[in-house]
């Protein structure tokens, strides 16, 4: 699966950057996503999907060093844990400088962090050149969207713009894992 260039992917980067909320694909959903950094675009994005703050919040980047901002360094044991699963469907959580919006940890001292093998969603984090929260596209308590169609009747015309194209192969949503302990929070 290829990444598409052009004209689509340059108008989810520019919704992004105007502080929109944008829907696209990832490895087994739909996702929604803005700037992590944008409290207005979070607030609405955590609206949309009736979505309480406390849960915290899932950030795609395209690389490690995307996150460097908002994560404590790593010890070299995690950073290659880490790194050994991504690009991938393992979402680590970890530690996250005290300055972290707790928006995005809902509170807690990690932050929720992947790498996606999505190509479509990859490319859009390149673009950006930071950070995209991902959340799975869908009212809470609905199951999550597998297409644009699905995305479009779930949300209307209450998002910004659907970046459409295929989901990868993956059924279940990615793997959580706590970076400190090595536990696996959620099964992928």
């Amino acid at each position: 699966m290829n990444a598409p260039r052009g004209w689509p992917l340059g108008r989810a980067v520019r919704v992004v950057r105007g502080g929109g909320v944008i829907a696209y694909p990832t490895e087994a959903v739909y996702g929604l996503g803005c700037d992590p950094l944008d409290p207005v675009a979070v607030l609405r994005l955590l609206l949309l999907k009736a979505r309480v703050a406390e849960k915290g919040l899932i950030l795609i980047g395209a690389d490690l060093s995307q996150f460097d901002s908002l994560l404590l360094p790593l010890a070299p044991a995690l950073r290659a844990k880490v790194l050994a699963s991504w690009p991938g469907a393992v979402t680590w959580l970890l530690p996250s400088r005290p300055e972290c919006p707790q928006w995005l940890t809902g509170g807690r001292e990690t932050l929720a962090v992947r790498v996606p093998d999505h190509p479509l969603s990859l490319a859009l984090c390149r673009a950006l050149g930071h950070p995209l929260v991902s959340t799975s596209a869908n009212p809470a308590g609905r199951a999550p969207a597998r297409s644009a169609l699905q995305v479009r009747r779930y949300f209307g015309d209450r998002l910004d713009y659907i970046l459409a194209g295929p989901v990868g192969g993956r059924r279940r949503p990615s793997e959580i894992r706590d970076g400190r302990t090595g536990t696996v929070i959620r099964p992928g």
